[in-house]
C-alpha cells in the first residue's frame, strides 16, 4: 500500500478517513495509518510506523520509530514496542493474567506490562502472553505461545515457546560452531556466552 503524501489534510502522518484517533495522541512524522484502525488516547507512536487494517491500539500503548504493525493485531495498555519491532498478522498480546467476564480487572492495577525490545519479529498468529520481555532482534515464529521472556537474538517457536536457535539482526538464521557464527547473508559475527548470543564488536 502506498500513502498520499502526509501533509495533504496539515498532518504530517496518514490516517485512512475509515479510522479513528482519539484525542489526545502523539503521532510520529510519515506513520501510515490504515483502514478500519482505532487509535485509542494517551498513545505514542514514533515516526514512520507503518499500521496495517484492522488494528487496535490500546490507551497510554508506547510504540517506537519505524515498526510495522500488520493486518488484525490488538495492542493492549501496558505493551511497549521499540524501534524495528514487526508483529505479523493476527498475532495477539494479552494484558490480564486472570481475565473473567464475571469479574473485571480493566484497571491500571490489573495489567501486566509486556515489552518487545528494538528490532524484534513476532511472527502471525502468535500470541504472547502479558508479563513478558521479548529480547533485542528476537525471532518469534509463526502460531508461537509465548510464555517467558525471550532472550535477545533468540528464534523461538512452538507451544509453549523455547529457544529453537539463533537469529541475526538481519533475520537469517545463525549456525553456530564453536561458539561462534558469521552471518551467510550480512556478514555481522556473534559469539555464544553462556546461553546467550552476542554480536561481536
Amino acid at each position: 500500500m502506498v500513502a498520499p503524501e502526509p501533509g495533504g489534510d496539515g498532518r504530517p502522518y496518514f490516517v485512512h478517513p475509515s479510522s479513528y484517533v482519539d484525542a489526545p495522541c502523539e503521532i510520529g512524522d510519515g506513520t501510515q495509518i490504515w483502514h478500519f484502525c482505532h487509535v485509542m488516547k494517551n498513545c505514542v507512536i514514533g515516526p514512520a510506523c507503518r499500521i496495517g487494517q484492522n488494528v487496535v491500539i490500546s490507551p497510554g500503548v508506547r510504540i517506537g520509530a519505524n515498526v510495522k504493525i500488520q493486518n488484525n493485531v490488538s495492542v493492549y495498555t501496558g505493551v511497549i514496542l521499540e524501534d524495528d519491532v514487526f508483529c505479523g498478522p493476527g498475532m495477539v498480546f494479552t494484558n490480564v493474567l486472570t481475565p473473567r467476564s464475571a469479574y473485571p480487572r480493566n484497571t491500571a492495577d490489573d495489567y501486566h506490562a509486556t515489552l518487545v525490545r528494538r528490532g524484534a519479529s513476532i511472527g502471525a498468529n502468535a500470541t504472547v502472553v502479558c508479563g513478558v520481555t521479548i529480547g533485542e532482534h528476537a525471532f518469534v515464529g509463526a502460531g508461537a505461545v509465548v510464555t517467558r521472556d525471550v532472550p535477545a537474538y533468540a528464534m523461538v517457536y512452538g507451544n509453549p515457546a523455547r529457544v529453537r536457535g539463533w537469529a541475526c539482526r538481519c533475520g537469517v538464521k545463525l549456525a553456530l560452531r564453536q561458539d561462534q557464527s558469521t552471518c551467510a547473508e550480512c556478514g555481522l559475527r556473534y559469539r555464544m556466552t553462556g546461553e546467550r548470543v552476542e554480536p561481536i564488536p
